[in-house]
């Protein structure tokens, strides 16, 4: 698998980008789109890291919080290990860039055992910010991207994935967050990951670049990189803002960011691209009929949408003039072999 970061360079979010690498890739038959390191930059005023200068209330913070959030000089707990709590951290400056990547260096621990801790966080690209409520700590029927780090689960009997469970959601605001079903009617994607109780931090990537949504989990922290969702199709617009939440319930955990970490990637595009406004897009993913209706196949893509009326008169048109054709043809064999058996007589 390609990494996301090189080697001691843990948080650098750069792609190795030497020749070596490339011929490796080349002849391994990996399929990546690789973007030159040096054209990747960190964009310090949509980053959050220690020792979190600019986070506060004030008029010149890039970083706001609300509800149980903490800020320390070694991270953002956003819920103590305590219930019935929620927080959040908010970038205040919007994202102008059309192709991102967002670094989220993270922990989630606590004193429940196993199945006896919840609920998760939440990472959002969206276009309002700073609104509690039920969705981890945000508002539902949200408009923009959400990954949910999920650690309890809900449904007992829907699902055959095992938690704590990452999954992607983009909504337009029409489309409500199912907790019953622990998101799965409206999810495009997503892996079961074991983060908890980790004697170390983990990671995970957020791609967005020319339509299509990576991201990349590291658990085990040996600086490599592994696919939990790649979807193709995703429409975002910019000016939206990213964030950070949380919420426990009966059951609680430490949430803690350390840090997020947002990159430009340096991607040309059409005139086309270029001469649309952006900020008008309305966050969709295509090829999808229905959220509820996604089936996820291995290569990323998901189920076309059921065939319309006029699809199915062209297969039966098609399949008519087949019987047709095949007809014709055996009728002329059959004459043939008529005829060549009148000679023998």
């Amino acid at each position: 698998m390609v990494s996301f970061r090189g080697s001691k360079m843990r948080g650098v979010g750069t792609f190795i980008s030497r020749p070596l690498l490339f011929l490796l890739l080349h002849f391994t038959l990996v399929k990546c789109d690789i973007t030159d390191g040096n054209a990747e930059h960190l964009k310090r005023e949509h980053s959050l890291m220690k020792p979190y200068q600019g986070v506060g209330s004030s008029p010149s913070s890039q970083w706001d919080f609300w509800g149980s959030t903490l800020v320390t000089s070694s991270y953002v707990r956003l819920t103590p290990d305590e219930r019935s709590k929620q927080g959040s951290i908010w970038n205040t400056v919007p994202v102008h860039l059309k192709d991102w990547e967002m670094h989220v260096q993270y922990k989630i621990h606590g004193s429940g055992k196993k199945n006896l801790h919840g609920d998760g966080i939440a990472i959002w690209y969206t276009k309002e910010r700073l609104h509690p409520g039920p969705v981890f700590g945000n508002q539902d029927h949200f408009v923009g991207l959400a990954l949910f780090v999920d650690t309890f689960r809900n449904d007992l009997h829907g699902l055959d994935h095992s938690f704590p469970y990452i999954s992607a959601m983009v909504n337009n605001g029409s489309l409500p967050y199912d907790h019953g079903n622990d998101g799965h009617t409206s999810e495009l994607g997503g892996c079961s990951s074991e983060i908890r109780n980790k004697d170390h931090d983990t990671y995970l990537a957020i791609r967005y670049s020319k339509g299509r949504l990576t991201v990349m989990i590291d658990i085990d922290d040996k600086n490599e990189w592994k696919e939990c969702i790649d979807i193709g199709g995703v429409r975002l617009p910019t000016g939206y803002y990213f964030g950070a939440s949380a919420a426990t319930g009966d059951l609680s955990d430490n949430h803690d960011i350390i840090s997020m970490k947002m990159y430009q990637l340096m991607v040309e595009h059409t005139p086309d691209e270029d001469s649309l406004d952006w900020t008008k897009i309305e966050p969709s993913v295509s090829l999808l009929k229905s959220p509820k209706d996604n089936i996820d196949d291995p290569t990323g893509n998901f189920r076309s949408t059921p065939l319309t009326g006029w699809k199915v008169f062209l297969l039966l048109l098609c399949a008519l003039l087949g019987i047709v054709v095949c007809g014709v043809v055996g009728a002329v064999v059959f004459q043939k072999r008529q005829e060549r058996n009148r000679r023998f007589y």
